[in-house]
């Protein structure tokens, strides 16, 4: 039942730099304000930008979470090992499941998008079809299937490139936007960032639901771990950085869109909403830059949320509470081939299916509601696995209270109440995908739990005493594997 390479991911690729790129590709600012905001602002009105703001308060919490944690256990599976180190090996389970549902949905949702603003580059019209959307954006996530599969030297190369022209055109148009006067739909109003436009506790929690969906993808730096330097201080750090410079950016082209825009025709461009800033902004060429910058966007955060789910499903595969096969490691590549091969696979069947779904705007709509539910879960899940971790510590002294116990409990608490307050106004196909993911999960975990893997039966995580190694579920693993043997998780 070993691996049968008896190798790990490729140690010391990544540096701190690379680590904060791969964070704000993550969560891909333009492609979530461009696909979302439409979303949000039908949830929420002028309440968006404070959905933005106080769903950032919490995700700072659960960042500082995974940045806790990361320090003590190195792992490629992140919240998946942690939570089942922590809580308990089901939580854990379904914690990694949730994030392997939730990117498996998002490939197909963000390759819509990638395949219509392509389109729109060339014909406004052809960015409607859904089929032809489908298509070019099927061609791209191959290319971006390519590039995972090509090493975490390759990725980050092709990671820099997108984001740096993405946030760079990010930067001028939030430049021009601030500056733009001209035949605005609305005055801003200090009041949008306060609770008087919410619709009750319910217009609340579903506004943050989506909100969470922004930020979503920061956390690719902790999937990353095993293949990154000093991966105990910089993949946490890249996190907190990552959710900070996406929240400045995330509010400045909110309150744009409000303030430029309007709801109505927020509402009728659907998921092209920056295009129509674009095109307010800097008539004749602004439109098809901020396209560019949404392209981009989308295709570097398909990259990362390949990268997501498959190290996690390789950490699951090495664990064995998947099956072996998604444990191997390539040869050349140092990547987790079986895994990337099977989620695109599974990716490219799914996209087929999404043409009998509907519209890119519904299709959107019910899949960012349904991974909204599945990213509450395991953001929740790592929060109250940091401040069981380092409960023992808590009383060290202000910062360890606050920081690692007071702040990630309350993203943990946060992140649960959206999910259960938010069932009640969802729709029912979103309702249905979100749970009905998580459900799926049961049959594996149960069949390998029958089966004994060691998962099963967990080292504890206690960051109060040293442990000697990292919790391998392979004992017979080869001695030059990288990165997870063997590593002490003191500081």
């Amino acid at each position: 039942m070993s691996n049968s390479t008896g190798r790990g991911l490729q140690a010391n690729v990544l540096g701190t730099f690379d680590t904060v790129v791969m964070a704000v590709a993550g969560s891909a600012p333009a492609y979530s304000v461009a696909a979302t905001t439409a979303v949000l602002v039908g949830a929420v009105g002028l309440a968006s930008p404070a959905a933005l703001l106080y769903c950032a308060i919490p995700m700072l919490g659960i960042a500082l979470a995974f940045s806790r944690l990361s320090r003590i256990d190195v792992n490629a599976g992140a919240s998946y090992s942690w939570v089942g180190r922590t809580l308990h090996p089901f939580l854990g389970f379904l914690s990694g499941w949730a994030l392997v549902v939730s990117a498996t949905i998002f490939m197909v949702a963000g390759s819509l998008p990638a395949g219509s603003m392509t389109l729109a580059l060339f014909d406004e019209g052809l960015a409607e079809n859904t089929a032809l959307s489908t298509v070019v954006g099927a061609a791209w996530f191959v290319v971006m299937l390519a590039v995972v599969l090509g090493g975490a030297r390759l990725t980050v190369r092709a990671q820099l490139i997108m984001s740096g022209v993405e946030l760079a055109i990010l930067a001028l148009f939030a430049l021009l936007a601030l500056f733009h006067t001209e035949d605005n739909a609305l005055e801003f109003d200090w009041s949008w960032l306060g609770f008087g436009h919410f619709d009750g506790v319910s217009g609340f929690a579903s506004g943050a639901l989506v909100a969470a969906f922004y930020y979503w993808g920061w956390d690719v730096t902790s999937n990353l771990s095993e293949e990154t330097r000093n991966s105990r201080r910089t993949t946490g750090l890249a996190g907190l950085l990552g959710v900070g410079i996406v929240f400045l950016l995330f509010e400045v082209f909110t309150i744009a869109v409000n303030v430029i825009l309007g709801a109505d025709e927020i509402e009728s461009n659907g998921a092209n909403v920056l295009a129509a800033l674009g095109e307010e902004v800097w008539p004749g060429i602004g439109g098809k830059l901020l396209i560019v910058a949404v392209m981009l966007s989308t295709i570097a955060t398909l990259e990362t949320t390949l990268i997501q789910v498959t190290r996690s499903l390789f950490a699951m595969g090495r664990d064995r509470t998947m099956p072996t096969a998604l444990g191997r490691v390539h040869r050349t590549w140092n990547t987790p081939w079986v895994a990337i091969v099977v989620v695109g696979g599974v990716a490219l069947v799914m996209f087929v299916a999404s043409n009998a779904l509907g519209s890119v705007g519904e299709i959107l709509s019910d899949a960012i509601s349904a991974i909204g539910l599945q990213i509450a879960v395991y953001y929740g899940l790592a929060g109250l696995a940091a401040v069981v971790a380092y409960r023992r510590t808590l009383l060290n002294s202000a910062a360890d209270f606050v920081l690692g116990g007071l702040w990630p409990l309350f993203g943990a608490l946060f992140m649960f109440w959206i999910l259960f307050e938010s069932l009640g106004e969802l729709e029912p196909a979103a309702i249905a995908i979100g749970l009905g993911g998580l459900a799926v999960g049961l049959v594996p975990m149960l069949w390998y739990w029958r089966r004994g893997s060691d998962y099963y039966r967990p080292a504890r995580l206690d960051a109060s005493r040293t442990v000697e190694t990292d919790y391998v579920p392979d004992r017979h693993a080869a001695a030059h594997s990288s990165g997870h043997e063997g590593l002490p998780t003191d500081f």
